[in-house]
């Protein structure tokens, strides 16, 4: 289970360290993608490939789909977890979540999610303001 939220340093070669207790989930290598919010996407290939599954199930025929699935495939990568437990981020990744020297991992289930620390604490801080209204509209859908 990845859950919980840490901050870590982006060394000056891009390699970040990923939570010790989260490596054994990854096997030594897991697949990193462009995700949703300015963030980065960290799965386990298990998980990887499960999403996979459910992007090839959405229509082609519609644009939506077509963009959201070349938004994640196309910014994929295969990383290595090294032996000090570092993943290498490349510069486009970096350049796509605007990510500094100070990151926070986010652990959400079934993925880790790689923030910009100054963008996390925005992103968090704007939700935590709207928790109310959210909260809301998911007892809507029975959450």
């Amino acid at each position: 289970m990845l859950i919980g939220e840490y901050k870590y340093n982006l060394d000056q070669k891009n390699r970040l360290l990923i939570p010790a207790k989260f490596r054994s989930k990854f096997g030594g290598e897991a697949i990193l993608t462009r995700g949703i919010d300015k963030c980065l996407f960290l799965f386990p290939k298990d998980e990887w490939e499960k999403v996979v599954e459910k992007l090839l199930k959405l229509p082609l025929s519609q644009a939506n789909s077509r963009a959201f699935t070349r938004l994640i495939l196309s910014g994929a990568h295969q990383v290595e977890i090294d032996n000090q437990g570092r993943i290498l981020i490349p510069e486009n990744l970096k350049n796509y979540a605007n990510l500094s020297k100070r990151v926070v991992i986010v652990g959400l289930y079934s993925r880790l999610e790689i923030w910009d620390e100054k963008t996390w604490e925005e992103y968090k801080k704007e939700s935590e303001s709207q928790a109310q209204d959210i909260s809301e509209k998911l007892s809507e859908l029975g959450i």
